[in-house]
């Protein structure tokens, strides 16, 4: 479980493929304190440690990242060099700073356009028709692994949907949103609350 909080940018150091991708990845995290098997959140996606090693400030871990996985998120991250925001898995005590994340990503979305909107940036990102009836304006939304609020929705034609987000300086500065440009994917993750309440309205239309 995940807050959508990024603790740091890492990079991707290397990628060898051993049936599965095994991927490297640069942190700040002391390794020492990095347990095997324990999760992290890369750019939206849970994944395991199988592996750590250098010193606090100048560490690296490692995954290993199924074919499935790679098919389902944005292209644009699984390439040597590319940078994640990373967020280690939410501890009992730790305050829920943005909202419930699973690290799951729901669908791949695309940036539409970017503006500057005071010393913000305004983010609009297609989602497709299936993730459209999650989102609200004033709702909750995680994108490449940040919690977002979503300030505006609209519906497209094809059952799609276009939102916009207000990214301010500091965020854009700790987490790699700062660099999102038009046509890239994105990984988008749903409010889990959003999720029940679908579900709920189903079953209630049925009955």
């Amino acid at each position: 479980m995940f807050t959508g909080i990024v603790t740091e940018v890492g990079n991707i150091l290397s990628i060898e493929e051993m049936g599965d991708r095994h991927i490297t990845i640069s942190c700040a995290m002391d390794p020492a304190k990095i347990a095997i098997g324990a999760s992290i959140a890369c750019s939206g996606v849970c994944l395991t440690v199988v592996d750590r090693g250098g010193v606090a400030g100048e560490g690296w871990f490692a995954v290993d990242v199924s074919g499935e996985t790679v098919s389902r998120t944005a292209p644009e991250q699984w390439q040597a060099g590319a940078p994640l925001n990373l967020e280690p898995a939410l501890k009992l005590g730790d305050e829920l700073g943005g909202h419930i994340v699973t690290g799951h990503v729901d669908a791949v979305g695309e940036v539409v356009g970017i503006c500057p909107e005071g010393a913000s940036l305004k983010i609009g990102i297609s989602a497709p028709k299936e993730l459209a009836p999650y989102i609200a304006a004033k709702g909750s939304i995680t994108v490449d692994g940040v919690s977002l609020t979503v300030n505006e929705i609209a519906d497209q034609p094809d059952g799609s949907c276009h939102f916009a987000l207000n990214i301010i300086p500091h965020t854009a500065e700790v987490t790699t949103l700062g660099t999102l440009a038009p046509r890239r994917k994105v990984n988008l993750e749903i409010d889990v609350l959003a999720r029940y309440l679908k579900r709920m309205q189903s079953l209630a239309a049925q009955g």
